[in-house]
């Protein structure tokens, strides 16, 4: 399993950060995916990248600590959860983004992982540029 974490201070309380986060569609089109459907509890969502279309189903689940969680029910992983977590302090509120995912690809190499971590790592610090582009 891969891990990719980024965190960010956003001079909010974590109420209308929770709302911004509620607001799928625009939420999810920061990280960049140009198609976003929303179906009650489940996200299909798709992107151009390079000469590949990566389309992804998402469900919405329940986790106690995160303000948001989704995990991918069909696509390109073997399977892949994104949660986001939110602490108070000094009148501003910490987002924690952390996506695990693991590879659908036998004996997948280490660089596969390094350039889904690299482009993750784009997509959650757009989320975060969005959140605070919204809120501050």
């Amino acid at each position: 399993m891969e891990t990719v974490t980024v965190t960010r201070s956003i001079g909010a309380p974590s109420d209308e950060i929770r709302d911004a986060l509620d607001d799928l569609e625009p939420f999810m089109r920061a990280s960049g995916f140009d198609e976003v459907e929303i179906d009650g509890d489940r996200l299909e969502v798709s992107k151009a990248l390079g000469l590949l279309r990566i389309s992804l189903t998402l469900r919405v689940s329940e986790d106690e600590q995160a303000a948001l969680a989704y995990e991918q029910v069909d696509g390109v992983f073997d399977s892949m959860a994104t949660t986001y977590e939110l602490t108070e302090r000094d009148g501003t509120t910490a987002v924690t983004a952390r996506t695990e995912f693991a590879l659908d690809a036998p004996g997948g190499s280490i660089l596969d992982a390094t350039v889904v971590q690299r482009q993750r790592r784009k997509e959650l610090q757009a989320q975060l540029d969005y959140l605070e582009d919204r809120l501050e």
